[in-house]
């Protein structure tokens, strides 16, 4: 028997008008905001590997994760708030704001002079980073029916996937040939770029209205309760193995309350607002709960990888920053093209499982031969290793929104996108922590007692003993690696676990046909539209010369 939304789904796609074919208008909007995602992909991707450098020249091992959990924190909190406004303001004016946030709080990270100063102006920055990439789902569900999205979404997911694999290298050459702060500074005329292309380019259609109408429309209230709720859950987990154990009160009170208000959110959405910020048919059905689910675990698991990876690099093998960002590549190389297969294997068959399937099951061959690394593994173990669990982290990039949106009516598009950014962001705090946790616990295990009684308590041992590892004399310097290698294998067994959780939520996912229609509400505006229709030489012409910008 079909949901209502499956039928009024069903209803509204034999009402709806086939959109027009995509010009020059089309490729203009979709390159500003693959520009803005870059931006915001880069920054997140490419502290990872400047994380031991900025906490050495801070002095701030003891908060070394708040440079992360800031911007997870902030990114995840303005989620669903900023789908909210982009369908009470519109999509431009929204975009137009994060991005203005993102290079505030870009000038603001790279002139830090400690610790607090940065955390600060990471959370600045996760406020319009969040937004962005929130922003850019959001858009292309505007532009492009469902049913033939899965090319742009492939690109969406390689656009990620390069910056994933570039922003390691760029952040480890910056730290150590340069200065950190660099890596904030270069989002400064990147800003720029994303800004000036956007405003130009991308003309999209906007709610009518006064501004004075549209604030009262804002689901304040809802909006307040979750970014309550994420504050005081991030808060519980970045203290979280580190700086108080789990079962402390430190941790326990603010994930508890945290998480009781994300639930009471969802419930307040449910039962009061008229304009809910997440309405309940975004929630409601089984297949789009699976591809949620499979999203939190995918999210969890590339982001331990991420940021995990180059501290076995630096630690074990003994690279420098330059050079673990390097070693990284192999993952990059096999994310971006995955990332294109699954989304165009999507939109040629028209089905959304194979993808889903096979990411997961690659992803957990992957972590398994991951962890069977050493500290003197050979380099074609740990290349042909991650590239197995890269090959799957690629093909859920696109895949994991499918079966979220397929059985959602378009009106809702916007409102499914938000929660699923949402439930990606604050997947990848989950991550870091859990990572964070395993690799400190063990670490106090495996490292001898000598070496670790000369880092005071609360502090990442990891960050704080990286610098340190080339200096010792032998047999201690192998001994720490091998207890870092170790602790590394036990991260990957853990991220295991996590994946085959991913592997399971599969079995609630259905195939359900995917709409070829748009909300007529937003998309090109009326003069953009009615010129879509172009030659195609020309339009491949004009593509290139787009694609050519952000270089």
């Amino acid at each position: 028997m079909e949901s209502t939304t499956e039928v009024a789904s069903s209803h509204a796609e034999q009402d709806a008008p086939k959109p027009a074919g995509k010009g020059a208008a089309f490729w203009l909007s979709y390159s500003a905001i693959l520009v803005a995602t870059l931006l915001s992909a880069l920054d997140l991707t490419g502290v990872s590997t400047a994380l031991p450098t900025i906490t050495a020249d801070l002095h701030g091992a003891d908060r070394f994760v708040w440079v992360g959990s800031a911007y997870s924190l902030s990114s995840t909190a303005i989620l669903p708030l900023s789908g909210g406004l982009a369908n009470i303001f519109g999509r431009k004016p929204v975009m137009l704001l994060c991005i203005a946030f993102f290079a505030v709080g870009s000038a603001l990270a790279g002139a830090a002079q400690n610790m607090n100063m940065l955390i600060a102006a990471r959370t600045v920055q996760g406020i319009g980073g969040g937004g962005i990439l929130n922003l850019t789902e959001i858009i292309i569900s505007d532009l492009v029916p469902l049913a033939e999205r899965g090319l742009y979404q492939g690109v969406l997911g390689l656009t990620w996937a390069f910056a994933s694999g570039i922003g390691p290298p760029i952040g480890g050459a910056l730290a150590q040939k340069a200065s950190w702060r660099w890596l904030f500074y270069i989002n400064l005329p990147l800003s720029g770029v994303a800004f000036a292309l956007v405003t130009i380019f991308l003309k999209v259609r906007a709610p009518e209205g006064s501004i004075a109408e549209k604030l009262k429309r804002v689901d304040w209230f809802g909006n307040f309760i979750v970014v309550a709720g994420t504050t005081l859950a991030v808060t519980g987990l970045t203290f979280a193995g580190i700086r108080f154990g789990w079962g402390s009160p430190q941790v326990l009170a603010p994930l508890i309350i945290g998480m009781a208000l994300i639930v009471a959110f969802i419930l307040y959405e449910v039962m009061v607002p008229r304009e809910p910020t997440i309405p309940w048919a975004v929630l409601s059905h089984p297949t789009s709960l699976s591809g949620y689910l499979s999203t939190f675990t995918h999210g969890i698991v590339s982001i331990s990888i991420v940021y995990y990876m180059p501290v076995y690099f630096q630690a074990c093998l003994g690279r420098t920053p330059i050079l673990s960002g390097v070693d990284m590549f192999p993952t990059a190389l096999l994310i971006s093209p995955f990332a294109m297969i699954a989304g165009i294997g999507t939109q040629v068959s028209g089905k959304y499982r194979p993808a889903n399937f096979a990411g997961w099951i690659l992803i957990v061959v992957g972590l398994g031969v991951m962890s069977l690394l050493k500290a003197d593994s050979s380099t074609g173990k740990w290349v042909g290793y991650q590239m197995i669990a890269a090959a799957g982290l690629g093909l859920l990039y696109p895949a994991t929104v499918f079966p979220i949106l397929a059985p959602l009516s378009v009106e809702h598009s916007a409102a499914a996108l938000a929660f699923f950014a949402f439930v990606r962001s604050f997947a990848q705090t989950w991550g870091i922590t859990i990572a964070s946790t395993v690799l400190q616990n063990q670490l106090k295990k495996k490292l001898p007692p000598a070496f670790i009684a000369q880092f005071p308590d609360g502090l990442e041992i990891a960050y704080a003993a990286i610098p340190v590892i080339s200096n010792l004399q032998e047999p201690l310097r192998t001994e720490v690696r091998v207890a870092f290698a170790d602790s590394m294998s036990i991260i990957w067994k853990t991220m295991i676990g996590i994946s085959a959780l991913g592997l399971i939520s599969l079995t609630f996912m259905k195939e359900i046909k995917m709409v070829s229609h748009t909300d007529a509400t937003y998309g090109l505006s009326e003069n953009d539209q009615a010129n879509a229709q172009v030659d195609p030489e020309k339009l491949v012409s004009t593509s290139t010369a787009v694609a050519a910008v952000p270089a």
